[in-house]
């Protein structure tokens, strides 16, 4: 049964296909036919029980005011950010070089194989972080600098710095964690130029996975970079890159080392493997993990204690930006990605007890008591606002199982705060007692999908002033845009 017609890429020669995404025997797939290399049929996710789920969760947003390109051709052909995008900025990466310590098989970037340079200026980046916050009607407020791999840039912590001045409020390194265990003074130094996080590769809990797809056993690094940002005060994400037959009997693992590390882990992204260059048909079939698969093997790994009803997906999380719009009366930036984009949850460590938010939230009853809240304040004005508020704050205990709810967390405190005083700072506490579980599924050119790249929210800044989307960046703009500005590699 044929689910929607979208447009999508020829995997061999990159050019903008017709493509119908459907449903086959429990899973959604994606067929399309380019004129010179024929038909390609490919997962698109692997249940179509949680596509239809997540599709309940479809947030459409408005883009930008201000786009930076003209429409041009057929999407994502002339990306940057052109008028026909449908979200804002919620995270702008800006690759710092393409330069790295390692050279991994399933890297986007490698500048031993193209023997050239990638590495704006210091100016050069200052203008692409200018640009980002430039988006209206809301800045970009987060930066993630990534490559490569940025620590090899000896001016890092000063464009950790450099975010801060030009307004970012959260910024974070993408990081194989080498240098930050090398140099125990990095973490610090990071640190105190109000980096808020390492976004630390992670791919396992045995030196099995580093073996198979970094080519060493890095987990020894990887231990120490943490006990560094450990000793720095200095947050972690994990970032494990999941691959059939290499990782994917580890998920379970690496949540359980995260919860041993909650001290300085703040959550596990995990990222399932996007296939680019001439990889074979077959083979991506054989390795290729959706969201669905994910939660299935956290479900199985961590003995049910973390289910597949435990996720929601990323955009679902819009009645949260709607109320506080509603509120504050000023626009904030909106999580309207793609509902098939990523899923998430949280979860809280009690004596060793794992529960997840949805044991003692009422997630959807929260959510709409939000967005019902949210119509009630823009209908009533600012004389029913507070009356709305008060109302809602009464009725926020009848979401809480205050029964199943873990005893050191008080959820309810924290949630009336944010209601009442607008004290989002108390945000804080609840996000340091608890870990976010999330999985993020990047495209690549077999399953792309024109109406996913259009709802992207995660976008890079690249020097000629363009504002790409993650999946159009890394499945066709890069090596045009690394040959631009790139230069020759020194002997």
């Amino acid at each position: 049964m044929v689910i929607k017609k979208t447009k999508s890429l020829c995997p061999e020669c990159l050019r903008v296909v017709d493509a119908e995404v459907f449903e086959d025997q429990d899973k959604i797939m994606i067929r399309k036919t380019c004129p010179e290399h024929g038909e390609f049929e490919n997962t698109y996710w692997q249940s179509s029980e949680a596509y239809h789920y997540a599709a309940d969760y479809d947030y459409c947003g408005e883009g930008i005011d201000n786009p930076r390109t003209t429409l041009e051709g057929e999407c994502p052909l002339n990306c940057g950010l052109c008028p026909e995008h449908e979200s804002q900025t919620i995270l702008g990466l800006i690759d710092v070089t393409n330069r790295c310590n390692l050279r991994c098989p399933i890297c986007f970037a490698n500048a031993a194989v193209s023997k050239s340079i990638y590495e704006p200026s210091y100016e050069e980046i200052r203008e692409m972080l200018q640009n980002l916050r430039a988006n209206q009607p809301v800045p970009t407020p987060a930066i993630q600098y990534a490559g490569g791999e940025p620590t090899v840039r000896k001016d890092l912590v000063e464009l950790v710095k450099l975010a801060r001045e030009e307004g970012f409020s959260h910024t974070q390194i993408a990081t194989n964690g080498i240098k930050l265990a090398k140099d125990p003074e990095l973490a610090q130094k990071l640190k105190d130029a109000s980096l808020n996080t390492v976004y630390l590769q992670f791919d396992g809990v045995t030196e099995e996975p580093y073996l198979k797809s970094r080519g060493r056993n890095l987990l020894p690094i990887k231990l120490e970079a943490i006990e560094n940002c450990r000793k720095a005060d200095l947050g972690i994400v994990l970032v494990p890159t999941l691959v059939k037959g290499i990782n994917d009997d580890q998920v379970g693992a690496i949540i359980r080392f995260a919860i041993e590390n909650l001290d300085i882990i703040r959550g596990v992204n995990f990222q399932p493997v996007s296939f680019a260059g001439r990889t074979p048909a077959d083979e991506v079939e054989e390795q290729r993990i959706t969201i669905p698969t994910f939660q299935k093997l956290v479900d199985e790994q961590t003995d049910g204690q973390i289910g597949r009803d435990d996720f929601y997906p990323a955009s679902s999380v819009i009645p949260i930006t709607d109320f506080v719009e509603a509120i504050e009366g000023e626009d904030q930036v909106s999580f309207t990605c793609h509902p098939h984009c990523g899923a998430a949850t949280y979860i809280f460590i009690n004596d060793g007890e794992i529960t997840p938010i949805t044991k003692f939230v009422d997630v959807d009853r929260f959510f709409n008591l939000l967005s019902r809240s949210s119509d009630d304040i823009k209908d009533g004005g600012i004389v029913g606002k507070a009356k709305v508020i008060s109302r809602a704050t009464r009725e926020l205990p009848k979401t809480i199982d205050r029964d199943k709810k873990p005893d050191s967390l008080d959820i309810t405190g924290i949630l009336t705060k944010v209601f009442k005083e607008r004290s989002y700072s108390a945000l804080g506490d609840f996000h340091h007692k608890t870990l976010l579980i999330s999985c993020m599924h990047f495209m690549d050119p077999w399953n792309f999908d024109q109406d996913r790249v259009k709802r992207c929210v995660i976008h890079y800044a690249v020097p000629d002033g363009r504002i790409i989307p993650f999946c159009s960046m890394n499945a066709i703009h890069r090596p045009e845009v690394e040959k631009k500005f790139a230069k020759p590699m020194k002997k």
